[in-house]
């Protein structure tokens, strides 16, 4: 199956939306499948930063580490999932559009699955972040539109 990809514009400057999306503490006010996110260390967020993250998966809780891979503010971020059955690899860019008051921004992500486990539920979790990322993203978008 070939990476997920979804686009929505927000009428936000790409450096609030980026902002944002940088600040790991908020990813559970518009991503309703997370729990609870706990930055690693005290490094500031960057390349090599890690953040755990619990999410409700079929079948109950899942806790998992990510590491930020590229981090480029405030235009792009790059992670892959360092642990458990299916992990995730994407990418999140932000695209000034309309001389930069509003902002494109798009997610890519893949999975690979690890293990028999990850091979057999492989699937289901790229069905369920393929119908996932665009309310996500629609959240998003709402909370920060209706706050500037």
């Amino acid at each position: 199956m070939a990476p997920i990809t979804e686009t929505i514009e927000i009428n936000r400057r790409p450096e609030d939306v980026f902002a944002y999306l940088d600040d790991v503490q908020r990813h559970g006010e518009w991503q309703e499948q997370i729990v609870d996110v706990e930055p690693q260390g005290d490094q500031p967020m960057g390349v090599g930063k890690r953040v755990r993250e619990t999410r409700r998966v079929p079948g109950g809780n899942r806790s998992m580490t990510y590491e930020i891979t590229a981090h480029d503010p405030p235009r792009q971020s790059s992670f892959r999932v360092l642990d458990g059955p299916i992990r995730a690899v994407g990418t999140v860019s932000v695209e000034p559009i309309d001389d930069g008051s509003r902002t494109r921004l798009t997610i890519t992500i893949d999975f690979e699955g690890h293990g028999i486990a990850g091979k057999i539920l492989l699937p289901v979790a790229k069905t369920q972040a393929r119908k996932q990322i665009p309310k996500d993203q629609a959240r998003m978008k709402e909370l920060l539109e209706s706050h500037q």
